[in-house]
């Protein structure tokens, strides 16, 4: 373990420890599943008393600010997680999430982990975690192909528009949303957009690789047809009954190559 991590985390815990409103800490992330590096940030997951809860999420500020230097913090709410506080501390610089939950939604939360508990005031933060057991989700197929059709026709549309950063945004969105989520959970990992996925998922990432576009329409374009060929490669794993949206996809590709044809003829 990197000795700044360890620094930030007996510095941080005395300091919960003396807040009663806190029954417990755990920690996630690179820390839960022994990968933490010099790169890595930490996860804490700081767990109160359900009636202080909160009390405790009123004041995540102040205290956040007496674990350490605080340079900066915002709520994650662009994840849907307004209770979850995204921190930058110095000396040593870090990346710190403070995850605030009740004890009462511990075993009810899905998670693909299982988080290292470092304080447990009563024994009751292992107990519920002991009540449930971290899974990663099975992928619902259905979710991404009623989809991905009308996003790959979406983006040819702004290749042929021109709209280059568009549809190189479009292209990432689909990295980050459907491809790197399948190929993550095809190899045993959680479906977190493509982190990772360079280690995860060696024998397919020269396919991904070839989903990466360069500023011109022709690369676009060629990226766009990768992204819609691994889709389908990995939509063929599925052993599970699926509607596929065949005329769709047939559209969606055809159309890929009326743009194509469109390109090349300048």
């Amino acid at each position: 373990m990197a000795s700044s991590h360890m620094m930030f985390i007996n510095r941080a815990l005395p300091v919960l420890k003396k807040d009663e409103r806190i029954v417990g800490v755990a920690l996630g992330g690179s820390y839960a599943t022994n990968t933490l590096d010099d790169y890595s940030g930490l996860d804490f997951i700081i767990v109160t008393d359900p009636e202080q809860y909160g009390s405790l999420l009123k004041d995540r500020v102040d205290l956040a600010g007496r674990l350490g230097w605080l340079l900066a913090s915002f709520p994650a709410d662009h994840i849907q997680r307004p209770e979850q506080l995204i921190c930058l501390y110095k000396e040593p610089l870090l990346h710190v999430d403070l995850n605030f939950q009740p004890l009462d939604r511990i075993s009810a939360s899905a998670r693909f982990e299982e988080p290292v508990v470092i304080y447990d005031r009563d024994g009751q933060l292992a107990g519920e975690y002991a009540k449930s057991t971290a899974a990663i989700p099975a992928p619902d197929y259905q979710w991404y192909e009623d989809r991905f059709w009308i996003w790959v026709h979406y983006i040819a549309n702004r290749i042929g528009r021109g709209e280059l950063f568009d549809a190189i945004e479009g292209l990432s969105f689909l990295r980050q949303r459907v491809l790197g989520p399948l190929l993550l959970i095809k190899n045993g990992k959680p479906p977190w957009g493509v982190r990772n996925v360079e280690i995860a998922a060696p024998e397919e990432l020269p396919r991904l690789v070839s989903t990466l576009a360069d500023h011109n329409a022709k690369s676009c374009m060629q990226a766009l047809k990768s992204a819609a060929d691994l889709y389908i490669y990995l939509r063929g794993l599925n052993k599970a009954i699926l509607l596929n949206r065949e005329e769709a996809q047939k559209r969606a590709l055809s159309y890929l190559d009326l743009i194509s044809e469109k390109i090349m003829a300048g």
